[in-house]
């Protein structure tokens, strides 16, 4: 058809565990550097001593790709939607022409411009101001065209004052603000947009949804991945759901997040959240009716680290339970649990819990949390039978830095993954001597 803008045939991407073949110049050299040097690779994908550097067996084949078809039509916006793994950057990066595929086909027609991780197709030791043009130029533009786009790209970024500071001097926020600028202003046929938006704050991200619908409106195509289903749903009319490199399905957008979610239990925004808990599969004891996160009295998805924090859980006890409990675990980005906490953790003896609606509220209390992304995994149970819903619901909790925290060193990093206030006395004991 005359209007399709992107057609995927096919497509699969191998890679042999351990071997050099990466599908881009700059990886097989780092490889090739590591083993004239005796040095781990740092590109393999199997950790140092699972197997042979040689080894040509099927069962040392990796395939991030395989066997993915669908088209996409001019002025789509389309989502990629898939657990950590299904292959979804794999697939932006072959559509970006970063790397190859092992085999198939991908037919494009337009220039595609891309923002797949901090600072892409950015230069460190050039500035903002010539990066633009320098980006400008990859995508086949004139310096009078990208000049009469370059006030717009700079007023977006928000970045006037450092425009012609090295970029390496950036924050990831700036440099990310400048590189969706770029991307988004030079009037490319397809934008491609993976994760990183997440780096910015809410103001950005929202400034950015804002933009890819109208760079659709103009009839441009765009390709978004998120797990934030709430961003997808708004953005997108159809989505592509990637499971373990295959297209698992693909269509309109609600019904597929819906499904996503469902069988994922795993939320991005309390938006999310309410969605999964009205999917979840009925149990015979135990129904969730909803979760709350609060801080200061108000629904939080970021949280700051110097206040309490409120998780309230609400549920119906549908028969005459003994040992039903809820609880959640506070774990760190590595899904470390780190606090583990019940309802009944102060009782004496287990609980016979009648029929009824409950409401459970547990206190993070303050100055406990360290600045960093945490995930809260919640449950029901029922002692030494069963998970209600097995594996849990989780989301992730982000906690920012609050004013009163290191006043003397604000630049000094936090690098615990708890902050609890130690109090410490100093007293002199002592003069000079």
């Amino acid at each position: 058809m005359s209007d399709i803008v992107i057609r995927v045939e096919n497509l699969t991407k191998e890679y042999r565990l351990g071997v050099i073949n990466h599908g881009t110049l700059r990886q097989d050299l780092q490889s090739l550097w590591a083993r004239f040097c005796g040095k781990e690779d740092p590109n393999s994908l199997v950790p140092p001593g699972t197997g042979s550097i040689l080894a040509q067996s099927s069962s040392d084949r990796f395939y991030a790709l395989q066997d993915v078809s669908f088209d996409i039509n001019e002025g789509e916006i389309i989502g990629i939607i898939g657990r950590n793994g299904a292959g979804k950057s794999t697939l932006l990066k072959i559509l970006s022409r970063i790397t190859t595929p092992t085999s198939g086909h991908v037919k494009i027609r337009g220039r595609v411009a891309s923002l797949l991780e901090v600072g892409t197709g950015f230069h460190p030791e050039l500035t903002g101001r010539e990066n633009i043009f320098l980006n400008g130029a990859i995508l086949g533009m004139s310096r009078s065209e990208v000049l009469r786009k370059f006030d717009e790209i700079v007023a977006f970024a928000e970045v006037e004052k450092f425009i012609d500071t090295p970029v390496k001097r950036y924050s990831s926020g700036m440099y990310v603000r400048l590189a969706f600028a770029v991307a988004a202003h030079l009037e490319p046929e397809i934008l491609v947009v993976d994760e990183v938006l997440a780096v910015g704050d809410a103001q950005f991200q929202k400034k950015c949804m804002g933009k890819m619908q109208d760079v659709g409106k103009e009839g441009r195509t765009v390709l978004f991945v998120s797990h934030n289903m709430a961003a997808i749903r708004n953005l997108c009319k159809r989505v592509v759901w990637l499971k373990e490199g295959q297209v698992h399905m693909t269509g309109d957008t609600i019904s597929i997040s819906e499904e996503y979610l469902q069988h994922s239990h795993r939320a991005e925004s309390l938006v999310d959240l309410a969605t999964i808990i009205n999917l979840l599969p009925a149990d015979p004891v135990l129904r969730l009716m909803g979760v709350e996160i609060m801080q200061n009295g108000i629904h939080c998805d970021v949280a700051l680290n110097g206040k309490p924090l409120e998780i309230m859980m609400r549920y119906e006890v549908l028969q005459r339970t003994s040992g039903l409990r809820v609880y959640f675990d506070l774990c760190d980005e590595e899904r470390n649990i780190l606090v583990r906490t019940f309802n009944d953790d102060d009782a004496n003896e287990m609980s016979l819990v009648e029929p009824g609606t409950y409401v459970s509220k547990a206190v993070i209390p303050a100055d406990l949390l360290a600045p960093r992304l945490y995930e809260l995994r919640l449950y029901g149970t029922i002692y030494n039978v069963r998970s209600i819903p097995p594996g849990g619901i989780s989301i992730p909790l982000k906690v920012e830095k609050n004013n009163g925290i290191s006043r003397a060193y604000p630049n000094d990093p936090i690098r615990s993954k708890l902050l609890p206030r130690i109090m410490w006395q100093n007293e002199r004991v002592g003069g000079a001597t």
